[in-house]
């Protein structure tokens, strides 16, 4: 049966950009997506799949405190992620590796709203630096 206490609170995660603790961001998402090749033959009636590249993808967003994001450009960055919620089974560290921003929003203004900004990206490689487990 599932203990709630053990389930992870988003609000335990931190994020860190080149090794610096974003205390502003709200959300980080990443994700990995396999491009499979369907292989047809004659005589099967099923559709195989070759396993080709990986492709991966993220986004990160949040209050604009600095225009941080604005000067780092395209340039390649890495992403590392913690879970570390006191109650679960552990903590996780996920490092995205060569990060490159999709785009850069240089302006995103309304009117009586605090200003944020998001930041998609992709990432080639990623590593499981620490791992939950059921002890």
């Amino acid at each position: 049966m599932l203990d709630a206490s053990r389930t992870i609170h988003g609000s335990r995660g931190k994020i860190l950009i080149d090794g610096e603790w974003q205390t502003n961001l709200t959300d980080c998402t990443a994700d990995v997506e396999l491009d499979k090749k369907e292989v047809n033959v004659l005589g099967d009636t099923w559709v195989r799949y070759k396993q080709g590249n990986y492709k991966g993808t993220g986004s990160i967003r949040g209050y604009k405190v600095t225009s941080k994001m604005i000067q780092q450009g395209f340039e390649r960055f890495e992403v590392i992620t913690a879970l570390e919620d006191p109650e679960a089974y552990g903590h996780e560290r996920i490092r995205l590796k060569n990060c490159m921003a999709d785009k850069i929003q240089l302006v995103n203004l309304k009117a009586n709203e605090l200003v944020e900004e998001e930041t998609p990206f992709t990432f080639e490689g990623y590593e499981l630096v620490d791992k939950i487990e059921v002890k």
